[in-house]
């Protein structure tokens, strides 16, 4: 262990940043450097630029303008300025003496009596003080944790450390990375030579080497958790294949050639005697239901149950609703099991389930309380699986003895991140839309048109269609959690948390567009109503009985309505690009032209601007997402929380070759060199790989 923490209160901070080990604290980089290797005269300050200067106190004084503040007058041979404290330390009034020396690092601004550094770093120099011989790091910390203490550690975490290679000398040469100490040594203190430029953008080789070690370190991970589940036993489902040639027969279309290469890969997958853990990934209104019921069917006809959980009531609803459309007429029986149920039906129905005389079960979360039992469950099957925590997704698999799992995801995964966070799982890919599918048209306007476009909404509807109204929030008083408007969303856009609390409502909006769409019947569905409203204003509006639908993001999702050709979404600046594509995939299921309506407010922020941008350009949900993770980063794109994954610190998801090396050597060292693949595992990941992708 790294210098042994004084105290609990330590140990409790280092924590919090992760540093438990000497390899933590040997990886634990610096964000940016300060150059203290050399002095600036005070005449040769620039304002805004952090410099170091030496200095003579000339006075110093507690002064009371407005607030109490410590004040002192410092000078060299050619200048003079003013250190400013708004909180000081008595230490700190102490060493501010007229007579003592001082090395003085901080950025000069300009204030009221003249140039000043406010709270600069200090300290007193003795004659003949030597200056450091490298730049001065600066490391990510916490509340309560200094540099001074965090240096120490690391310094003392190096001396002790491991740095032995994990990578072979002839691996190094070929890929033209440094050695890992002399790398690491290099970027904890580097020479005063070193533009800072070159060393924040992390353009370095050693900075390569770091971002390739941990890409390698991720990528050994889970090509490790992948060939462990297969080495694990699991049913072999073999079929028969006449419950599945009996939905294709039924169905009113044909699969499209991505849904039957699909269909065929997890088929093959079913039948092996290992689990399945596979991602079936695919645009709005791919078709990714009907895969899953034939998957379901398949492990029926081998004798098992098949489970569906979605996160919403609203998508568990329609999944149920469409799949017993198609499997009833079959002699399917199916379960509906969600938390609103009434107790005797959800009690009957887990009877059901529990002595396999019900072979398909469908619902939220539910599915997986204790009371819950399967007879022999064989496929588990997560829709929009990144909304469930990992916890959750392992509690739906282990109600079966190693079943299969198949994860469906309608947010497209980029090439790199399918690579690199999901490279323990084999992927299928829906990447063409049914035929009859109409193209959606994407406008944005300014909500100053609002009138123009409920002019629009109203003639769409007296011509037989249908409309969605999409607005981010519930009630006046508080912010909805099915809104995607985040305190961090706020925090960039440079305006206060109040601002959302001005966005539209959804029963706002609901009383004024019934008001002012007299001949229509609108209707109002989100998350805080009771499950049997929400449930009859959804069936409603499936059977036209309303025409238009003022709703929150519950829409977002599984919302399957071909007469619906019009989308208006309010706010649109306020939600994220996932979130926009999702809800304009609601219309455009039909073969009527069908329009997305992207109403916002002005001033646009720089990244509300971005988001309209790519929304307004592009229908293709691969393009969306791979920008979507260019503006928000993996940790938002994949859920950081939900997905039991460490993220990554210092690797750029967008540099692509490197992930595809670390990839390549990661499969080879685990063949050819375990014994390396484990020192580098123990080294970034110090055992910590549970729950690494349920």
């Amino acid at each position: 262990m790294a210098d042994q923490p004084a105290t609990n209160s330590l140990a409790a901070r280092l924590a919090r940043l992760g540093l438990r080990s000497d390899a933590d604290f040997v990886l634990h980089l610096p964000l940016r450097y300060e150059d203290e290797t050399r002095i600036t005269a005070l005449a040769d300050a620039r304002p805004g630029i952090a410099a170091q200067f030496e200095v003579e106190v000339v006075a110093s004084e507690i002064a009371y303008r407005p607030r109490r503040q410590l004040i002192a007058r410092v000078r060299d041979a050619d200048g003079a300025l003013s250190l400013r404290f708004l909180n000081f330390y008595p230490s700190q009034q102490k060493l501010l003496q007229p007579g003592v020396r001082l090395r003085v690092f901080g950025e000069v601004h300009e204030g009221y009596l003249g140039p000043e550094i406010i709270h600069p770093r200090l300290h007193a120099v003795g004659a003949g003080e030597s200056l450091p011989d490298c730049l001065t790091p600066v490391y990510p910390t916490t509340a309560g944790l200094g540099q001074a203490t965090l240096r120490r550690l690391i310094d003392k975490a190096l001396a002790r450390a491991d740095l032995a290679d994990t990578l072979a000398p002839e691996l190094r040469e070929r890929l033209r990375l440094p050695e890992f100490a002399a790398a690491i040594r290099f970027l904890h203190t580097p020479p005063p030579e070193m533009t800072q430029a070159e060393l924040e953008a992390r353009e370095h080789p050693a900075w390569r080497r770091v971002q390739f070690d941990e890409l390698l370190a991720q990528q050994l991970s889970l090509r490790r958790a992948y060939t462990a589940r297969r080495a694990r036993g699991a049913p072999s489902l073999v079929p028969t294949a006449k419950l599945t040639r009996a939905l294709l027969k039924a169905l009113p279309f044909r699969l499209t050639g991505a849904q039957a290469k699909a269909w065929r890969e997890i088929a093959t997958d079913l039948g092996q005697p290992h689990p399945m853990q596979r991602l079936l990934q695919g645009d709005v209104g791919s078709g990714k239901t009907v895969v899953a019921a034939l998957a379901m069917l398949h492990a029926v006809e081998a004798g098992y149950q098949a489970a569906l959980m979605a996160p919403t009531e609203i998508l568990a609803e329609q999944h149920y609703r469409k799949l017993a459309a198609w499997l009833e007429p079959l002699g399917i029986e199916i379960a509906w099991l969600t938390g609103s149920l009434k107790k005797r039906e959800k009690d009957a129905a887990i009877a059901r389930v529990g002595a396999g005389e019900t072979p398909i079960a469908i619902g939220t979360h539910a599915l997986i309380e204790d009371k819950v039992e399967f007879a022999r469950l064989g496929l588990a099957i997560v829709d929009e699986q990144h909304r469930f925590g990992v916890r959750q997704r392992l509690a739906l698999k282990e109600k079966g003895t190693f079943a299969h799992q198949l994860a469906m995801s309608a947010t497209p995964i980029p090439r790199t991140l399918a690579m690199s966070y999901y490279a323990d799982l084999d992927v299928s890919v829906l990447d063409e839309l049914p035929p009859g599918r109409s193209p959606v048209t994407t406008k944005l306007v300014s909500e100053s048109r609002r009138d123009q476009i409920l002019a629009r909404v109203h003639e769409a509807c007296r011509g037989g269609r249908q409309a969605y109204w999409v607005c981010p929030l519930i009630e006046e008083n508080g912010v909805s959690a099915e809104a995607n408007v985040s305190a961090a969303n706020v925090k960039r856009s440079g305006r206060s948390q109040n601002v959302v609390l001005q966005l539209k409502t959804a029963e706002a909006t609901y009383a004024r567009l019934a008001a002012e769409l007299p001949d229509l019947k609108v209707g109002l569905v989100h998350g805080r109503l009771k499950t049997a409203d929400k449930a009859a204003v959804m069936a409603a509006f499936v059977a036209n009985q309303i025409q238009v639908l003022v709703a929150t993001t519950v829409i977002e999702v599984g919302v399957d309505v071909p007469n619906a050709s019009l989308m208006v979404i309010e706010h649109a600046e306020r939600f994220g690009l996932a979130q926009l594509h999702q809800l304009r995939g609601r219309v455009g299921r039909g073969a009527a032209q069908s329009a997305c309506i992207l109403l916002y407010a002005q001033p646009l922020g720089q990244q509300a601007r971005a988001r309209l941008k790519v929304i307004f350009e592009t229908t293709d949900g691969f393009a969306i997402a791979r920008e979507d993770l260019r503006l928000r980063g993996p940790g938002e794109f994949i859920g950081a929380r939900q997905s039991g994954l460490p993220l990554l610190r210092y690797a750029d998801l967008e540099d692509a070759a490197l992930v595809e090396q670390a990839r390549a050597v990661a499969e080879d060292m685990l063949h050819a060199a375990p014994e390396r693949a484990e020192a580098h595992l123990q080294r970034w990941l110090g055992g910590r790989e549970e729950l690494l992708k349920a």
